[in-house]
């Protein structure tokens, strides 16, 4: 299947779900670096999702109860002057050749040509976003037909979020976009290799950075999925650390969080090993302890399980593994009741990955109602155990031991859920306690 009859596909069920609906999307805006330079440009992930447009001040309109243009798009049009400068657009005309729409506007017409898509349909699909100006676009065309409502009998009574249709087709994976999430994967895998072949004392972080991000650019990588995080010594401790600009030194952890974007799809690996080569004694301790509450949350990954459970049983495995190491103490459920890990250990054990890094999709449908895995779905699994040097213990627990200060790890992968179980997307990197060390 080309990639176009696939775009297709996928609003045809959309399409087939919202009925009478009219669904909207807006393209991303562009994001200024600084005065007029703008940042390299990144489609809304719903946008390109449905379309494959990649390009900036378009909007994407679904009215299946209209008798002939089911799908509409609304685009810049063609001007050479202005391509000069900023790089060809697609144009109306090729709008519909290329992309398959049943009719195409120029992006100045949209309202005056959006109210006829909307009049007849009994509601409006619009997940309100960034763009806080098309946000209001919306909701006037939407007051606009709610006034007339009463002399018409007719048109859309209510906006509802897409997310509560489309995140759910977004979470289950196609066999194309799997494709490309095992590119980004084997890139991220070959990226974090050379990682650890050139970290040693003295080398800065963002020399280990530097060379990852060539990784990822040579095999066509569009760049990082998202900042990447290298992070020695007390640095491994901070979760979101961008810094990237300490020189390392012996008796160090690194902890490398990075993954790439490839054609828009991420991948999302973490690895902590010792600089020197060699573990201390206590950092030995804390990887074991990680690394089996991972190794027993990737069990859980399989078809009828629910998503809570991986976290559940990566947590159960460190807080078991604190009290015996004395960094917590009681009773191991009361512990995990009351949240008195929570100084040590966070954050959750992993979220969805897919065209954004925490990917769309709920976890749990209420309290008493965890989500159920499926195959096709792909999850991170990412337990961590975080000494930051000075944090405060939780109320009534013990003076952390001054040997396990600063010590932060996390190992991290990324997991498909498979018909029988699952598969680990980047088990080509190494985190076996005999291979981090040389």
């Amino acid at each position: 299947m080309t990639m176009q009859a696939e775009y297709r596909q996928r609003r045809e069920a959309l399409m087939s779900k919202i009925g009478n609906g009219t669904a909207i999307f807006r393209s991303a805006p562009m994001a200024v670096m600084h005065n007029d330079v703008e940042y390299a440009y990144r489609q809304d992930s719903d946008f390109l999702y449905l379309t494959g447009l990649n390009e900036a001040e378009a909007v994407a309109v679904l009215a299946p109860h209209h008798q002939e243009h089911k799908f509409i798009l609304f685009v810049q049009p063609k001007d050479i002057t202005k391509e000069v400068w900023s790089g060809y657009v697609t144009g109306v005309d090729a709008a519909k050749s290329i992309y398959g729409a049943d009719e195409a506007y120029p992006i100045n017409e949209l309202n005056e040509k959006l109210p006829q898509y909307l009049s007849n349909a009994d509601r409006i699909y619009y997940r309100f976003g960034r763009d806080k100006s098309f946000n209001q676009t919306v909701l006037n065309h939407y007051q606009r037909l709610l006034r007339v409502y009463p002399k018409r009998g007719i048109g859309p009574t209510a906006i509802q979020d897409t997310c509560t249709i489309l995140d759910s087709m977004r979470m289950v994976k196609t066999e194309s976009e799997l494709a490309l999430m095992r590119k980004a994967a084997d890139i991220a895998v070959e990226a974090h290799n050379l990682a650890f072949e050139i970290a040693k004392p003295g080398v800065y972080e963002y020399e280990i950075q530097a060379e990852m991000e060539r990784i990822f650019r040579k095999h066509g990588a569009l760049g990082p999925a998202y900042p990447s995080i290298v992070a020695s010594g007390a640095n491994s401790c901070i979760l979101h650390y961008i810094e990237n600009n300490r020189q390392m030194q012996d008796g160090d952890l690194l902890l490398i969080d990075a993954g790439c974007s490839y054609d828009y799809y991420n991948s999302d690996i973490t690895r902590t090993f010792p600089v020197g080569g060699k573990f201390t004694e206590e950092q030995k301790i804390l990887y074991e302890l990680v690394l089996s509450a991972q190794k027993q949350a990737i069990a859980q990954v399989k078809p009828g399980n629910a998503y809570n459970l991986i976290h559940d049983t990566a947590l159960r495995v460190l807080v078991e593994g604190m009290v015996e190491l004395g960094i917590l103490k009681g009773e191991v459920d009361k512990l995990i009741e009351e949240e008195k890990y929570k100084p040590y250990y966070m954050h959750r054990t992993g979220h969805w990955l897919g065209l954004d890094v925490h990917d769309v999709g709920v976890y749990q449908h209420g309290e008493d109602n965890p989500l159920i895995l499926q195959p096709g779905q792909v999850l991170t699994v990412e337990p961590g155990i975080y000494i930051v040097p000075g944090a405060k213990p939780a109320e009534e627990q013990p003076q952390v031991d001054q040997k396990w200060m600063g010590i932060g790890i996390r190992i991290e992968d990324d997991v498909l859920v498979t018909a029988t179980g699952c598969e680990v997307l980047t088990k080509g990197v190494d985190k076996e306690l005999q291979d981090m060390e040389r």
